[in-house]
């Protein structure tokens, strides 16, 4: 088991962990959660060997093999089957050694490894892992594509079937969800439920956890609690905690005060003064206990649009895409005030093509979008926390919208978001990524839209802040469409669901319990017209097949090719630019140049500044425009 005694973390200056006690029993499935920097993925890095604890002991058995979710992945010529089997780093040392013997003709030895490989499965690792493949979303083509033909969503899947394959004793799964389309996270959630291990999973999804473990650890004032049951059964023992601990902390209260008065009024009294020392001593041993210390509640309420005309806007038999490809065609959708629209679909089906359609980012190919001109859109796109400007505060960026508000009447706004007092005039580069969603949800609510479009716009929210934006969804009285993979907040927020799917938009007939049942079943289909779900897998594919593989991935990399130099292209022009404005900035750092002799270079400077700054903002631009195409192209 793993156990926790006495445990103290510190990072950066900053106490994480002080005193932290917790056990975890073999099998146990358990979430880890807390708000973010409360020091979660620090947890993590200590389980792996990374961190070293500062005080107290983390004591986890030697022999057990611990899996984890590798963050970054090199651009590898490996195909992705061959890339996630090297996530079985057992199979592969007996794989080596087996080449050796049979290098050597060492008959003993290859018979040693043949039964070690048996033992453990590997004859049947070709088919285990374009199992995983096929359940995170990738097609039986895309099981023999170089591992740098991926973009980056696609490559943290590869690293993820990677860690799911290393037949594990502890798993340590750091937000899973965040790459995945609700396809694979029901996938991954039923995967879970069959694992034999340990399982540790941070994540901000609560209907996610609900399905996958069975136990809780809470960070929360930098200690942890333990709790049995999903985290709705957390919720309510935390709730039930709460009221205790409030109902304590009033009584000692109010028992303080009772002996504080009495000494303050008898202290100087001869006649009273034995009495009022014994009530003082009396105050100095009462068990203090802690306010409960709740984190600044934020108010993300909508203001009543300005108006509300009907429809808001109208798409009819709109045909988009990028350049000559198609993604959507004969898109109809009317949305009127009260809508209330998720989109289904896998990564990649044409969801944030359609958002950007209804945003008016997108041009259609052919059909009309006919938008009220009373329209006012809202919308928080998946790179919108990009186009934040970094070295700019959070009152910068409002009074950008809006240059008559008075400061103080934005600043009012702003804390309601948790930008109070001097985080109002801190630059945002360094704010931490649900900081930035954070203000970039201010930012589209000030504006006051009749017609919301949100796509992601959880990723980097806590489970806190989820429910705050829940509770401001529910009173808006204009239009929304959501994309999002929280199960939770979809059935919180949407009343319909739109199916995006083989280029088509239509109405699902069904709620997500509906639509997980219509997945596991397109999934058994899929895998028994699948070779790659047969334990057999490798008799069974023949060497034409094989040609026809490579032949399908060939065409594929070369339909891709004039997007991929378009990126790479943005890459360098990106890179150069960087490095042109450090050097600019190094120079400006310069304290002599704001001597009066240097007045013209130092203008020169700052002209040269503003004009590598705009041309970075636009690589960028495009970069992420590419990028977007390229996970749109790649998606089965």
């Amino acid at each position: 088991m793993i156990q926790a005694d006495g445990l103290s973390l510190i990072r950066g200056g900053q106490h994480l962990l002080t005193n932290a006690q917790f056990t975890i029993f073999p099998g146990h499935r358990v979430g880890l959660v807390g708000a973010n920097g409360a020091g979660k993925s620090s947890l993590f890095a200590l389980f792996r060997g990374e961190l070293k604890e500062d005080a107290g002991q983390l004591n986890i058995p030697s022999s057990w093999r611990i899996a984890s979710v590798a963050q970054e992945t090199p651009a590898l010529s490996t195909p992705a089957r061959d890339y996630v089997i090297q996530g079985d780093t057992e199979y592969t040392q007996i794989q080596a050694a087996l080449d050796a013997a049979e290098k050597s003709d060492d008959g003993e030895a290859i018979a040693r490894c043949h039964g070690k490989l048996d033992a453990i499965g590997g004859y049947q690792i070709q088919a285990r892992a374009a199992q995983l493949l096929i359940g995170l979303g990738f097609t039986q083509a895309q099981l023999e594509h170089p591992v740098q033909s991926f973009s980056g969503g696609w490559r943290m899947r590869l690293n993820l079937a990677q860690a799911l394959i290393a037949r594990a004793d502890l798993l340590l799964l750091d937000e899973p969800t965040n790459h995945l389309d609700l396809d694979a996270i029901v996938w991954l959630e039923n995967w879970l439920k069959r694992f034999e291990g340990t399982s540790i999973v941070i994540s901000h999804d609560r209907e996610f956890l609900d399905g996958v473990v069975n136990h809780i650890i809470h960070i929360e004032q930098q200690t942890t609690q333990q709790y049995s049951g999903d985290y709705s059964s957390f919720q309510r023992q935390r709730s039930e905690r709460r009221a205790q601990q409030q109902q304590v902390f009033e009584k000692e209260q109010a028992q303080r005060a009772h002996l504080q008065k009495f000494v303050d009024r008898f202290r100087a009294k001869a006649s009273k003064a034995k009495q009022a020392q014994s009530r003082l001593k009396a105050l100095e041993k009462l068990t203090s206990t802690a306010p409960l210390g709740d984190q600044e509640p934020f108010d993300l309420s909508f203001p009543e649009p300005k108006k509300l005309p009907n429809p808001l806007i109208q798409l009819d038999h709109i045909q988009a895409g990028y350049g000559d490809i198609t993604i959507l065609r004969k898109v109809q959708l009317n949305l009127v005030p009260g809508s209330r629209i998720g989109l289904l679909g896998r990564n990649g089906a044409g969801k944030s093509t359609l958002m950007k359609l209804l945003a008016g980012e997108l041009v259609p190919q052919s059909g009309e979008r006919a938008a009220n001109p009373g329209l006012a859109i809202g919308y928080f796109a998946q790179h919108q926390l990009d186009t934040l400007q970094l070295d700019a505060t959070p009152l910068t960026h409002l009074q950008r919208i809006d240059p008559k508000a008075s400061e103080q009447s934005l600043r009012n706004f702003l804390g309601r978001f948790g930008f109070s007092g001097d985080r109002a005039y801190e630059p945002v580069g360094p704010f931490s990524g649900g900081e930035k969603a954070r203000l970039v949800l201010a930012l589209l609510i000030y504006q006051q839209p009749n017609l919301l479009l949100l796509d992601e716009p959880t990723n980097h929210l806590d489970l806190d802040m989820r429910e705050a934006l829940v509770m401001a969804l529910q009173e808006f009285s204009g239009a929304m469409v959501i994309v999002s993979h929280d199960r939770h907040f979809l059935r919180a927020t949407v009343d319909d669901y739109y199916l995006v799917a083989h280029g088509d938009v239509e109405p699902f007939p069904g709620d997500l319990d509906a639509y997980s049942q219509w997945l596991n079943e397109q999934l058994k289909q899929s895998q028994q017209s699948s070779p790659a779900a047969t334990d057999n897998d490798e008799t069974e594919h023949s060497s034409q097949s094989r040609k026809a593989q490579r032949q399908a991935a060939a065409q594929h990399r070369q339909a891709l090719k004039p997007l991929r130099d378009r990126l790479r292209k943005a890459e360098q022009q990106m890179s150069t630019l960087s490095t042109a404005l450090a050097d600019v900035e190094t120079a400006l750092a310069d304290p002599d140049l704001y001597q009066g002799d240097k007045k013209d270079t130092l203008t020169e400077l700052l002209k040269r500044q503003g004009e590598l700054k705009s041309q970075l903002d636009q690589a960028e631009a495009d970069w992420l425009d590419v990028s977007e195409q390229l996970e749109a192209f790649e998606s089965p």
